[in-house]
């Protein structure tokens, strides 16, 4: 009968408290850091598959050392960057992949992490559009490139056939519950002075500051 009320116990916590950080998380989203956004003629992009936030740069923004070792056409005129956990990331490109061991793993294992880069051709309409200055994006693009992992003065290659119009390297970071996807592009933002949430687990928080 104790193991029973204490298993109820520990369960009633343990709900409480992913109840308690849904609740935390969404409240930080609408937190609003870096308000004052001067007018531009720049633009980069944001977009989300419904689980992963991504950031879109065309490629004449790009630094020359976030190129380097990336296999861009001459065509390609942006750029998608996105981060997370390896074994979520190959397993769950979208949510009718989910499985709740991806998850679990991803945010209580010791997983290693990646970058996505996603050459585009062209616009798309439904991206949402961020106003950027010259030093927002140079400090953008130094986040970006502090991401990779560096091995020999070159990015680290991930082979893989799941997504194959993107290139996958091995990233800088550990994938957590306070470290998402989402929260790298969010920080990314916060860090080159961009709109952005104070924190956010999921990809609405950003999204929303530039709708």
């Amino acid at each position: 009968m104790r193991f029973i009320k204490k298993t109820i116990q520990y369960t009633y916590y343990f709900l409480l408290s992913i109840i308690a950080y849904i609740g935390v998380s969404i409240l930080l989203s609408y937190i609003t850091v870096n308000k004052i956004q001067e007018k531009s003629s720049q633009h980069i992009y944001i977009d989300s598959n419904g689980i992963h936030l991504s950031v879109i740069i065309p490629k004449e923004y790009l630094s020359d050392k976030i190129k380097k070792d990336l296999q861009l056409k001459i065509d390609t005129k942006f750029v998608r960057f996105g981060w997370g956990d390896v074994n979520f990331y190959l397993n769950t490109p979208t949510w009718k992949d989910f499985k709740m061991k991806y998850a679990l793993g991803a945010l209580f294992c010791d997983n290693p992490t990646l970058i996505e880069v996603n050459p585009k051709k062209s616009y798309n309409p439904k991206w949402t559009e961020v106003p950027v200055n010259s030093n927002q994006l140079e400090k953008l693009n130094n986040y970006i490139f502090d991401t990779f992992k560096i091995k020999h003065s070159s990015k680290i290659r991930i082979k893989q056939k799941m997504y194959p119009n993107s290139q996958l390297f091995e990233a800088n970071g550990s994938y957590s519950p306070f470290k998402t996807c989402n929260t790298w592009v969010n920080t990314g933002f916060k860090r080159s002075g961009l709109k952005a949430s104070f924190w956010t687990l999921f990809d609405f928080g950003l999204l929303n500051k530039y709708k």
